[in-house]
């Protein structure tokens, strides 16, 4: 499957044109990663957003497990948003492809498309209703 029409099956990226998908999926750039990886680590600053294609990935927030992330789900927006520290650890429980955004790629891309920034939104507030609970 070409990767634009990867992109086009994760929810955030669902309202997007062909064209818009086109564009994503040349900005970004594809990566596996093996089961036991660990991705991001609390704390640590974040330079990328990734976009799951294939496989799982296990969430800690502050050594607790919190989720299970698949394909179609997404992390790393939070510390690239805010220019803040990771919020979670998030290590590949299987192998793990994913697409990759730098922060710099995924600034111009949610500035250049709102419904994109709406999606993000909303996800956002999900997650902290989730923690919250």
């Amino acid at each position: 499957m070409a990767v634009a029409e990867n992109l086009a099956e994760v929810p955030l990226f669902a309202g997007l044109s062909h064209r818009d998908l086109a564009h994503l999926a040349k900005v970004t750039h594809q990566h596996v990663y093996e089961a036991g990886t660990v991705l991001t680590s609390e704390d640590r600053s974040g330079v990328g957003f990734f976009v799951i294609l294939e496989g799982t990935a296990r969430v800690e927030v502050k050594g607790k497990r919190a989720k299970i992330l698949k394909a179609g789900d997404f992390f790393g927006e939070m510390a690239l948003i805010d220019e803040g520290p990771r919020s979670a650890v998030v290590t590949a429980e299987t192998d793990l492809r994913c697409q990759v955004l730098t922060d710099f790629q995924f600034r111009s891309f949610v500035k250049e498309h709102p419904e994109v920034a709406w999606a993000l939104l909303r996800t956002l507030v999900q997650r902290i209703r989730e923690y919250q609970s």
